[in-house]
């Protein structure tokens, strides 16, 4: 390893948060990813498995049980918690790399310009490095300053506004998707139905328009314009499985309106309902997606 990766640096308190439900593949090497961190703060949704005995062996971690009402609603509480220095935020399989933790420190012991700074995050499907298959521009902001950035209050796929200009760190946050089909295909599935939701809830209704066309474009832009191609077997099965949570997506949206005709109110997951804990906008913002 290059030695100035583990050179400590003088900079400003960082806290990292991570949410998390039944991750005890993933929670221990995550969190051993932020041990450099001086405060990790994990809002578990009351996991069944090991996840918060395991965490709870990782020094500096603090586990917070929380009800889940959505990733950002997970974090945006969380935040709401941190008054000083920096916030970092990871979810379960997510991985900060020795170059990344440099550079934040780095960065960090200096005078930072911006209040935010924005992370590539380089996936893993299956143990596969993807490179294309539209990935190869996810960029999420995850780091700022306390107090100047939350989520938009959506089930999922919330943006990250943040008080001004986020630029992006050079390292990358390392993001093992799924390690198996059958994994990646339950996720597909719980996103779908996230999704879905909050489509619903914002008033949008399906149509043929919606579900068959919406799907396919997502493959073709996925595979062929985004070069999924070039990911080989890996790519090919994880544009189908991208366009496949579009079509289950708009699907549950046509189902719930047949539901809807029938006299039937569809069966919804909860949203938090707090429109007034902060602000609705920075008089700056940035969004960038979880």
């Amino acid at each position: 390893m290059n030695p100035r990766l583990s050179t400590p640096v003088s900079r400003p308190k960082i806290t990292a948060i991570v949410t998390s439900f039944n991750e005890e593949k993933n929670i221990g090497e995550c969190l051993q990813s932020l041990a450099w961190c001086d405060d990790i703060m994990l809002v578990d949704s009351f996991s069944s498995d090991r996840t918060v005995e395991l965490a709870k062996l990782i020094p500096r971690v603090r586990v917070v049980q929380r009800h889940y009402f959505g990733a950002a609603a997970q974090k945006n509480w969380a935040i709401d918690q941190i008054k000083e220095g920096w916030v970092l935020i990871l979810d379960a399989d997510e991985r900060v790399s020795p170059e990344l933790r440099w550079e934040i420190e780095s960065l960090l012991a200096g005078q930072p310009k911006s209040n935010a700074y924005t992370l590539h995050r380089q996936v893993y499907f299956m143990h596969r490095k993807i490179r294309y298959s539209g990935w190869q521009h996810d960029r999420v902001a995850r780091l700022f300053l306390a107090g100047q950035a939350h989520y938009e209050n959506k089930r999922v796929h919330a943006k990250l506004l943040t008080n001004g200009e986020a630029p992006r760190l050079r390292n990358s946050l390392i993001h093992f998707m799924a390690d198996d089909f059958h994994e990646y295909a339950r996720r597909i599935l719980k996103y779908s139905y996230w999704g879905g939701a909050q489509l619903w809830r914002d008033g949008k209704r399906a149509n043929f328009m919606q579900i068959l066309p919406r799907s396919l474009w997502r493959f073709i832009r996925t595979y062929f314009l985004q070069l999924g191609i070039l990911d080989g077997m890996h790519g090919m099965v994880f544009c189908l499985l991208q366009a496949y949570g579009t079509y289950m997506k708009w699907a549950m949206v046509w189902g719930w309106t047949q539901q809807q005709k029938a006299g039937q109110e569809p069966v919804l997951p909860e949203f938090e309902e707090a429109p007034n804990l902060r602000p609705l906008v920075f008089p700056s913002q940035i969004r960038s997606s979880l």
